[in-house]
């Protein structure tokens, strides 16, 4: 990564997926975290996504509950969150990851880093790179 990104972050969409894995089992998905924490690239989401992290935690992991307050202010001071003024439709399977690219549309996003097999499938969708957190790593070092 070259100096410039640090001047100038790329901007990236997070899906879900890889916020949860990346605080709560690491790997790749934590290095891309970290990234944005360390504000070399910036992180963009809306509230939609933001209340799905919410659920997905609430149902999934209800021993974070009680800490989700803290993650979300966390998570919220270092993501740009943008309100999509687009619907998006094209996703059918399931019809709630038509709201990531809606949110990288509006953050005017280079990148979505997600594990979603359907928004992997895509490759891009308009100018934006759609990439597991291992391939975003990788493409990253090119810059």
């Amino acid at each position: 990564m070259n100096t410039d990104t640090a001047v100038n972050p790329v901007k990236v969409t997070l899906d879900t997926n890889i916020i949860i894995s990346g605080l709560g089992f690491g790997g790749k998905p934590r290095k891309v975290l970290q990234l944005m924490l360390d504000n070399k690239i910036e992180g963009v989401t809306s509230p939609i996504l933001l209340a799905e992290l919410e659920d997905v935690i609430s149902k999934k992991f209800p021993k974070l509950v009680h800490h989700f307050e803290f993650i979300n202010k966390k998570i919220k001071k270092k993501l740009k969150v943008v309100k999509p003024k687009d619907t998006i439709n094209i996703l059918k399977k399931d019809q709630d990851d038509n709201r990531i690219l809606e949110a990288a549309i509006e953050g005017k996003c280079s990148y979505i880093v997600t594990g979603d097999k359907e928004l992997l499938e895509l490759r891009t969708f308009k100018g934006i790179k759609i990439l597991t957190a291992s391939q975003f790593l990788n493409d990253l070092e090119k810059i």
